[in-house]
């Protein structure tokens, strides 16, 4: 996810940039730049992480190299503050890569920054976040390289920076390719602990998780999002499947549904692979009958396990949703499938069986 900081440290009042730290907070943004002195100020507006030249913010920031290094608090963030104006500068920051958390560079004229530079440079060292003032820059500077910077740094009023947070959120929508399969077998298995995870955002028709009982195959369940006769629709809500199951999180890794709690973010997937992060708000785990669902992929047998009611539904390549109690052999339902195998949730380049 790419990050977006507000600058907030404008020679302004403080009652004119406390809006720019509001907005920063209403974003949902990851961090803002505020003078010195002024951390408590913030933290009586919201939670956000600080970035000052305070030693009490979470991030400290200066544009002197030497002042950062001989920083004595341990757990406080660095980041070094550069603007480029030469092939000097540019040196300058790419050695600093190594000593700080972050690399904030501001340039006066985008035909001489050699961005790309840096970026290949620090890739692997460092985050980097570039100063911006419009949506336009903004976008140059996190797809330059396709890699791009980390974040940036927003110079400018409240209606920009909210259109820059529109940009990374469309940026960092990942899409997936989902693939059809045959269902081989649907039968009840007895009982288990069933996880529904309830999120803080409304799921759309056709949208829902990534679930399964092997990490690199994953069936998309759909939300709770459909009329029915027999309960009322609960469209913030996944009934997802037992305990030890697989989900597909933002950052591309697997978590077991055991794993998952208040406040994490989960993986919502639409039936043409379109993807978004949302928030848990509350799981509810409860004991309930299970139905094995199994289908063919290449040869293999891939599985999951879902609650045996009429209410919980997988999705067919049109996007329809498909009841569980209603399914049946030969019936085509999408699952996404990698090729790789995974330890501790992350993808590893290994042969690994899961039945």
């Amino acid at each position: 996810m790419k990050q977006l900081w507000v600058k907030a440290d404008l020679d302004w009042e403080w009652d004119k940039r406390k809006e720019l730290v509001t907005t920063a907070l209403e974003s949902g943004a990851q961090a803002v730049l505020v003078g010195k002195g002024e951390s408590e100020k913030v933290r009586e507006l919201g939670k956000i992480r600080v970035v000052s030249s305070d030693e009490d913010s979470d991030i400290f920031i200066s544009n002197d190299i030497e002042e950062l290094k001989k920083l004595k608090k341990v757990k406080i963030e660095k980041a070094f503050y550069k603007e480029i104006k030469s092939k000097e500068d540019e040196k300058e920051v790419t050695a600093a890569g190594g000593n700080v958390d972050y690399v904030v560079i501001k340039a006066a004229d985008w035909k001489i920054i050699p961005l790309e530079n840096i970026i290949a440079s620090l890739k692997d060292k460092c985050k980097i976040i570039m100063e911006v003032t419009n949506k336009e820059d903004a976008k140059l500077a996190l797809e330059t390289l396709e890699l791009g910077t980390d974040g940036v740094l927003v110079n400018a009023d409240s209606s920009e920076i909210k259109k820059i947070k529109e940009l990374i959120d469309e940026i960092s929508t990942e899409k997936i390719e989902l693939t059809t399969v045959k269902i081989t077998q649907v039968k009840p298995v007895g009982m288990g602990d069933r996880v529904c995870v309830d999120t803080c955002s409304m799921f759309n028709i056709g949208e829902g998780m990534l679930v399964g009982s092997q990490s690199n195959a994953l069936f998309l369940v759909h939300s709770e999002t459909i009329e029915s006769p027999y309960v009322a629709t609960r469209p913030f809500r996944v009934n997802a499947g037992p305990v030890h199951a697989y989900t597909r999180m933002p950052d591309g890794s697997t978590k077991y549904l055991s794993e998952l709690s208040a406040g994490d973010e989960v993986l919502a997937v639409d039936w043409k692979g379109n993807t978004r992060s949302m928030v848990i708000g509350r799981l509810k785990i409860e004991k309930r009958p299970l139905i094995l669902v199994e289908a063919e992929f290449n040869g293999k047998t891939i599985k999951t396990l879902l609650q045996n009611a009429e209410t919980i539904r997988l999705v067919d390549k049109e996007g329809n949703a498909i009841s569980v109690t209603e399914l049946k052999e030969e019936d085509e339902i999408l699952v996404y499938i990698e090729e790789v195998g995974r330890h501790f949730g992350m993808a590893v380049d290994e042969s690994i069986e899961e039945r």
